[in-house]
């Protein structure tokens, strides 16, 4: 089963190794693991999505790494500040003017180190004539955040907490407006949810917790009160609560579920939790994008 595709590029020297690893930083690309051995290291990025394309015919005008973005003059703006402040002033072949191609779309290439040269471009029409939605943003700055955790299952919900906070450090939120409170089990997470809640010190609760039907006989009850006591404390108090507890039939498929082959849950609550702030706060200004 495929799971990326990664591009491997030498750098050709530490000085540039170091530019190319920070000009990526600078325009907002997730940090990936990356590696350190004895003789070599690799700076790592990650991308929400990754497509390999082969062409039959004229090829478009651009570098062979393509990157698409959501907001193609904010990262021209970023590329400009970053080579100005790395070399004091631009030439213009390290960056080409934003200009418009013949497959709908806006697009810039630069060339951050000699020899390696990235495009960049969006959609003109990025909503193809569909409605303009409203939605929440995923970047967590200014916001905080409560991750109700139960130590129950503590080797699956230790997994959905570090996936929790990865989300929320990665999407800009500050480690001092993030609490973690811990429960004995499941059971209790609605009622500490709802003590944070009614506080009004956080922006969004994050719950996450784990049952196995294996280990519980009233499995079934316990998950159904977990789920409507946290329903009923965000539907009360106006905070967003986001879900993030399992409800699995054996310990593997909770593993898959925290981070072994299914993504990590806590991560996807995390991020919902960050959606749903922002769209709070967008409706509370009366709808605005």
């Amino acid at each position: 089963m495929i799971k990326g595709i990664s591009f491997l590029r030498p750098a050709g020297s530490a000085a540039s190794y170091e530019k190319l690893a920070g000009f990526f930083a600078a325009l907002g690309f997730a940090p990936g693991k990356g590696w350190k051995e004895e003789g070599s290291c690799g700076a790592s990025f990650l991308a929400p999505l990754g497509n390999l394309e082969f062409v039959e015919g004229q090829m478009p005008s651009t570098a062979d790494i393509l990157v698409e973005v959501t907001s193609l003059d904010a990262v021209y703006q970023a590329a400009e500040i970053w080579l100005r402040t790395q070399d004091g002033e631009i030439a213009g072949a390290r960056l080409s003017p934003v200009t418009e191609t013949n497959w709908k779309s806006r697009i810039f290439t630069v060339e951050p180190v000699a020899g390696f040269s990235f495009s960049f471009w969006s959609w003109i029409d990025p909503l193809k004539g569909k409605p303009v939605a409203l939605e929440g943003d995923l970047s967590a700055e200014g916001m905080k955040f409560s991750i109700v955790v139960a130590r129950w299952n503590a080797v699956i919900t230790d997994r959905l907490l570090d996936g929790a906070l990865d989300a929320l450090l990665r999407s800009g939120a500050s480690r001092a407006e993030i609490q973690v409170v811990r429960v004995p089990g499941a059971w209790e997470i609605p009622a500490a949810a709802r003590t944070i809640a009614n506080a009004g010190q956080v922006d969004a609760i994050v719950a996450l917790g784990c049952l196995l039907r294996g280990e519980t006989a009233h499995y079934e009850a316990i998950y159904n009160e977990v789920a409507r006591g946290i329903g009923q404390s965000q539907q009360e108090t106006g905070i967003p609560h986001s879900f993030g507890v399992l409800t699995c039939e054996t310990l593997e498929q909770a593993l898959n579920r925290a981070g072994i082959k299914a993504g990590n849950k806590g991560f996807e609550a995390a991020a919902a939790a960050i959606e749903m702030v922002s769209l709070h706060r967008k409706l509370s200004e009366g709808g605005s994008a």
